[in-house]
């Protein structure tokens, strides 16, 4: 079966099964990253960009009971997460791809970026950051305040705040990973509870899985990153904000700057339009600069 050919498959890396599955018609071929870590991948599925790329999608590992390292729920480090990349990169057997990763889904593809950037055409990190230190949880908790500002009164607001400030153990279940996350899902949306409709398939299905082990700060190094890089922030994300988007452009030598004004965590839902948009204008941009330049040096 070619690696390329739609629908599932599976490889071995270090004797744990990496299963991905490809979508699309044709086009540059692209990678779809997901977050957490430890978060099912099943509402990052991008069906608009599947009508201009070959859109990849894989299993994060940790996150099917197939899948987990055998130092479970330990062990999920950067460097595993870019090795299990690299795994699925090499077998599709393409000198170049582009990797699109959502918020943790981000921090492997800079992780990816650098160490491997000669496999890579483009980055698109959507709604992710630089670092996990505990900035991002002193930010995240300020900015939560920002909730109640938009919907004074909302009987959903304690639940949500219940849910952030409850500590949990030090190695929870999945399920109260899972239960946890869910209560906070108002907070990663502009306007969750207006359109509740749109939104409660998400949370009626997705997992979170207990992985532990990420730690990192790209801070200082994303100079090195010169792969052609998008980033795109939802102006309301509570979580990876415009603030630490904004630094990473900073620092960024070839990157580009998207703000969704009316999404938070998840703009491919809030606005999908906005967000397709933007990528392929990114990856036809970067796919004609490459073009010329391999005329230029033939």
């Amino acid at each position: 079966m070619n690696a390329l050919s739609p629908g599932h498959h599976v490889i071995d890396v270090d004797g744990v099964p990496q299963k991905y599955e490809v979508r699309g018609v044709a086009g540059p071929v692209c990678l779809a990253l997901t977050g957490g870590p430890g978060i099912d991948g099943g509402y990052f599925r991008l069906p608009s960009l599947e009508e201009r790329m070959t859109m990849v999608y894989p299993t994060q590992v940790g996150t099917t009971g197939h899948s987990r390292l055998p130092s479970h729920p330990d062990g999920y480090t950067m460097e595993v997460y870019v090795r299990f990349v690299h795994a699925v990169v090499e077998h599709l057997g393409v000198p170049q791809v582009y990797v699109l990763g959502h918020s943790a889904g981000g921090f492997f593809a800079q992780g990816y970026a650098l160490t491997h950037r000669d496999r890579l055409a483009g980055v698109i990190l959507h709604s992710s950051m630089a670092h996990n230190t505990m900035e991002l949880l002193a930010e995240a908790t300020a900015r939560l305040e920002n909730l109640s500002v938009r919907f004074p009164g909302h009987p959903g607001l304690a639940m949500v705040r219940a849910a952030w400030d409850e500590p949990l153990p030090e190695n929870p279940t999945d399920e109260l990973r899972t239960a946890r996350f869910r209560k906070l899902l108002p907070a990663y949306f502009k306007d969750y509870w207006g359109r509740e409709e749109e939104f409660a398939a998400m949370t009626e299905t997705v997992l979170v899985h207990n992985v532990n082990g990420l730690s990192f700060d790209h801070r200082g190094r994303l100079g090195e990153m010169r792969t052609p890089t998008l980033v795109i922030v939802g102006t309301h994300d509570f979580i990876c904000s415009p603030r630490w988007a904004e630094e990473m452009i900073a620092e960024l030598p070839d990157a580009t700057l998207v703000e969704l004004l009316d999404s938070g965590h998840y703009g491919h839902l809030e606005q999908p339009s906005e967000f397709t948009a933007a990528v392929a204008e990114f990856v036809t941009v970067t796919e004609k600069y490459r073009a010329e330049s391999t005329t230029e040096t033939a």
